[in-house]
């Protein structure tokens, strides 16, 4: 029994579980007594010259000792260490587990009546919560590397504003536009004026430098262009006909150019 349910069963830990068995053993023969909350003749676990333990014993005479002889202190930051306090610790660990029970599982153990009691015991952990939002991965799911190859010897000798001096890895070309990661046709390309296609003779002059340097940049992407990627043609299409006309960092737009070969960044980088 409780303060708001009727009698229930409720699975314990193993040790406590042994404690009890051990103590019933042992304990001098006693009679029942009457619960003063149904009115039944019910055995108690604890029941000393025959008198069930008082309301505050737990509190002002048990859990003060023991915290004598353990060498603790009686209060902490959140207040005075209590019975209730134990309930809502394990109540937190519970929920807080490897394998945590749900709320309604919790609801049960604990015998409320109400899902917002049990609410007001299950708090949520920083780790657990740290480790949600790591779950969740919002961030990552947002995120596509592609390489990048910067050439060195152009950096060192100092480039001029229209020169080249960062390639993005197209897959099927390099794109030049410094600013590639805010180009809006970065996952549709539409070859512009930036674009170089591999197999041409700039793209193998640049593939047969000694000295680039390859790197790898993570570019966020929008919700639409994760939609071209994760849900097929049909988001593709919607995607190519909205940048139709908007124009590409070489001026024209799509149509003009009469282009729209979809670049793909998967998840691996690898673009195609």
């Amino acid at each position: 029994m409780n303060k708001t349910s009727a009698a229930f069963t409720k699975p314990v830990d193993r040790v406590a579980g042994e404690a009890i068995n051990a103590w019933e053993k042992v304990r001098p023969a006693q009679a029942k007594l009457c619960d003063s909350k149904t009115g039944e003749m019910v055995d108690f676990l604890f029941l000393p010259r025959m008198r069930h333990l008082g309301p505050y014993y737990l509190n002002l005479g048990l859990i003060p000792r023991l915290c004598k002889k353990a060498g603790v202190p009686q209060r902490d930051l959140r207040g005075k260490i209590t019975s209730h306090r134990a309930r809502s610790t394990i109540a937190t660990q519970l929920f807080n587990a490897k394998e945590p029970m749900s709320l309604y599982e919790l609801q049960e153990w604990l015998g409320h009546r109400l899902p917002s009691s049990t609410q007001r015991y299950a708090k949520i952990t920083p780790t657990k919560l740290m480790k949600s939002y790591s779950d969740a991965g919002y961030f990552g799911r947002n995120l596509r590397a592609i390489e990048v190859l910067i050439d060195q010897e152009k950096v060192r000798a100092g480039v001029g504003a229209q020169e080249a001096w960062k390639f993005y890895d197209l897959g099927h070309g390099y794109c030049t536009y410094d600013f590639f990661d805010q180009c809006p046709h970065r996952m549709a390309c539409a070859k512009c004026s930036f674009y170089i296609p591999k197999g041409s003779t700039a793209s193998a002059l640049l593939e047969g430098k000694s000295n680039l340097l390859r790197m790898r940049q993570e570019i966020p992407l929008t919700d639409v262009e994760l939609a071209a990627l994760d849900e097929g043609v049909s988001a593709l299409e919607s995607l190519l006909s909205r940048l139709a006309d908007v124009p590409t960092p070489g001026g024209q737009t799509p149509v003009q150019l009469r282009a729209g070969s979809l670049v793909h960044i998967d998840g691996s980088g690898a673009a195609d």
